[in-house]
């Protein structure tokens, strides 16, 4: 029979390999013809040879002729794989079955909500509540929330490298990764520990007594001068403003834990530096094609659903006093709604730390891969740079240090990968700088408290974020998109995204606040008029306007910041600011009775919220009347939906983009741009900007002052609106020149690549061995 017959007719697999056999001339009466073996692609070259196949080269190929049909010949399959699951000589056989895609993807799920609850939950929710326990700026706190990134950043290419390498157990740098994330959740817990208890004010009474003693003891020192005092020298004047108790514990700089915060965000940083590199790529080996997308949506979904159940859990513990345990702040009269409440912020830091020792150690049992992996193929959708000809390309190891440039090189003269790493930067800037500061802008947007402003950032959050996530996924499966189908995806959901950042158009004007937003009545005596100014702002406020006539005997400490509400609808600094000179302790509140600087014609208002009595004032906020807060949060909820519909796509296209064997190399250095470019400066260029919109500060030493107490609204507002503006337009643009740049490899026709194989296949077994006895097998590279 000659070698022209049909190659469909029959093949036949032959035990024996020749790579270097030469060419013979067909024959019949059963001799055997070998041909010489050809390299991927149709090309003809020298027989194949362990150095031809390690630089991409084909498998020798063998047709028999005579009385047999064509047969194919190729190396003998390799022995299956040993898998075992367990941790060093401990490997229990009931353990095997725990070894599939699915349960992987489980504990993976575990780890990145984790991650998530922890980092991207308690951390923003707690962030107003640790600036007020301890006196920081928001530029402190977002040096804080920055540490995770830099520590990112610092190890994110030893770990993607190291961790990716052949024959490296991505299980193992995984499970050590969790592991570091529960110390750092727990050093982050540690400033609770190593402080005294908490103190709303230094003093037990926060009225205006002052001048009544100094008339009883007969002292004759000015008014004026000590007051003058009471901002810079504690330690002489607190005796009196402290009603004789001394100095408290309260007032020493606590700014110094800002670094144990910082400290631990870089351990959590450097934790989870392995899950959305080594993870996903461990997912991304261990399914087919088909359903990678399905695996990595529900994986992605899973680390946003985390920050949601972190802002609501974390939330939801803000209602416990922070020391709880040793004070009861019913006998304070404190409560949720109190300007200077404290709530158990540290509490799910302790927990979540015991938590990820615990889920190490399933993670660690995995093997470097499952059962099945080595037979899932995959057709490759690289972007066709100049040297990969028609998208073929060989497969290279990057095993060693001095081939990290080379590996480098091939990503940077990417240019689709490339602006995939901008428009990640800019997107990761925006949802960065939002997801730490957003609670505070609710909060004081809307005058809400901590814990309602943590519960409304989780219903955003579940929806939108977990939804959009999956959706996204999903949608890449669904509609079979390619490479450059993926990106155009991406492009139009920023596009919506950016539309409704009008969001943050509304603004809420700021409470009526005498002294700072408001003047006190009555309105003469005041030291300093209001007065404009060339501060980028409309108002500066002076805060010596906090003195008047109606209190001006009581000789009030700014470092006894207790704001009240005011029969009149106005808050007060506290209620020696208002000059209230009785003090009455009720259940979960402390109202104050004759108060000088509060209107005569509101006196006695109050009374009938708080079961009767003449009450000027009582030690909460004032309700806000401000309707915008529901259309704030259905606009925003469209913003963070768009927002990550766009996130798997995006990372679905970035795996695409690149070559098989740089994928966990280039997830590496891709996160590497986006935490530099985005996610690092993100959180301090917001809270500087917030600070920037400070109008009233803390007190805490004459040279330095503490938390902001009060903020212009107008321009908070404006700010964030020029941030996400700014921030989704370089998103666009960037999505823009990925989609436009990419060059798909001739190889891909269409975008769905489980079709294309399929007709690559059928073409391929109705191929013909020519007349020399050369067979031309397809040029589609499989992996």
């Amino acid at each position: 029979m000659s070698t022209t017959s049909s190659w469909d007719d029959s093949v036949k697999m032959s035990s024996n390999n020749a790579p270097n056999s030469a060419a013979t001339t067909p024959s019949t009466g059963g001799t055997t013809v070998q041909t010489e073996s050809t390299k991927c692609g149709g090309s003809y070259g020298a027989p194949s040879s362990p150095i031809a196949l390690e630089e991409g080269g084909c498998p020798p190929i063998k047709v028999v002729a005579g009385d047999e049909e064509p047969a194919l010949q190729r190396p003998p399959t390799p022995p299956p794989r040993a898998y075992h699951c367990g941790w060093f000589a401990l490997r229990p056989k009931w353990m095997e079955r725990f070894m599939t895609p699915k349960w992987a993807l489980f504990w993976l799920c575990w780890a990145g909500a984790v991650q998530g609850l922890v980092v991207n939950g308690f951390i923003n929710v707690v962030i107003t509540t640790i600036e007020r326990r301890f006196g920081l700026r928001s530029t402190q706190t977002g040096l804080v929330a920055s540490g995770y990134d830099i520590a990112s950043f610092l190890c994110l290419v030893p770990v993607s490298y190291f961790g990716g390498r052949l024959g490296a157990s991505k299980p193992r740098w995984i499970g050590w990764g969790v592991a570091v994330m529960g110390l750092g959740a727990f050093v982050f817990a540690l400033p609770h520990f190593l402080v005294g208890q908490y103190r709303a004010t230094n003093s037990d009474q926060n009225v205006c007594t002052l001048a009544t003693a100094l008339v009883t003891n007969g002292t004759g020192a000015s008014v004026e001068a000590l007051t003058e005092l009471v901002g810079c020298n504690h330690d002489t004047v607190s005796p009196l403003a402290n009603g004789g108790q001394g100095p408290t514990s309260d007032s020493e700089n606590l700014s110094w834990n800002v670094w144990f915060f910082f400290t631990a965000q870089l351990l959590l940083g450097a934790g989870a530096s392995p899950l959305y590199t080594l993870g996903v790529t461990y997912i991304d080996e261990n399914v087919s094609k088909k359903m990678s997308s399905v695996y990595l949506g529900i994986y992605y979904t899973m680390a946003v659903v985390g920050p949601a159940a972190g802002y609501v859990i974390g939330g939801q513990l803000l209602l416990f006093y922070t020391d709880m345990f040793v004070v009861d702040a019913t006998t304070l009269g404190l409560t949720p709604h109190s300007k200077v409440w404290v709530g158990a912020w540290w509490i799910g830091f302790v927990f979540m730390a015991a938590f990820c020792l615990l889920l190490a150690v399933p993670i660690l049992a995995y093997p470097p891969a499952l059962p099945g992996s080595e037979k899932l193929q995959k057709v490759s959708e690289a972007h066709r740079g100049g040297d990969d000809g028609d998208g073929e390309r060989s497969q290279e190891t990057f095993t060693k240090i001095k081939q990290i440039p080379r590996a480098l090189l091939a990503l940077l003269r990417n240019p689709t990968f490339f602006f995939l790493n901008l428009a990640g930067a800019s997107e990761g800037l925006v949802i960065s700088g939002f997801a730490v500061f957003l609670p505070k802008l609710i909060e004081n947007q809307f005058s809400v408290t901590a814990v309602w402003s943590a519960l409304l950032m989780g219903i955003i959050t579940v929806p939108a974020g977990g939804g959009g996530t999956f959706l996204g996924g999903y949608l890449v499966k669904k509609l079979h998109l390619s490479c450059s189908g993926i990106i155009k995806f991406c492009l139009f959901a920023t596009i919506f995204a950016a539309l409704f950042t009008v969001c943050f158009f509304l603004s809420c004007p700021n409470l009526t606040f005498a002294g700072v937003t408001a003047p006190y009545f009555p309105h003469e005596n005041l030291d300093t008029p209001y007065a404009r100014s060339t501060e980028p702002r409309d108002l500066y406020y002076l805060p010596k306007n906090l003195d008047n006539a109606c209190n001006d005997r009581c000789a009030c400490s700014r470092r006894n910041y207790e704001p009240i509400c005011g029969a009149d609808g106005i808050m007060y600094y506290s209620p020696c600011h208002a000059g209230c000179s009785e003090e009455i302790n009720l259940e979960n509140a402390k109202v104050y009775r004759d108060c000088t600087c509060i209107n005569a014609t509101f006196h006695g208002e109050q009374s009938a919220l708080y079961g009767g009595g003449s009450y000027d004032a009582v030690n909460t906020m004032c309700q806000s009347r401000c309707d915008h807060l529901w259309i704030f949060v259905m606009l925003c909820f469209l913003v963070m939906f768009f927002t990550f519909l766009a996130t798997m796509p995006a990372l679905s296209a970035t795996l695409r983009c690149v070559h098989d064997d740089q994928r966990s190399f280039a997830l590496g250095i891709q996160w590497i741009k986006v935490r530099v470019l985005g996610t690092i400066p993100a959180p301090m260029i917001f809270g500087r900007l917030i600070d920037e919109t400070c109008i009233l500060w803390q007190e805490s030493s004459c040279d330095d002052h503490g938390a902001c107490l009060v903020y212009d609204n107008a321009f908070m507002s404006k700010y964030m609106l020029l941030l996400a503006l700014v921030g989704k337009a370089c998103s666009i643009l960037f999505f823009f020149g990925a989609w436009f740049y990419y060059i798909p490899p001739k190889t891909i026709t269409n975008g769905d690549t489980a079709t294309h194989q399929k007709q690559t296949d059928t073409t391929t077994n109705q191929q013909k061995v020519p007349p020399n006895g050369h067979i031309n097998p397809t040029g589609v590279e499989k992996y």
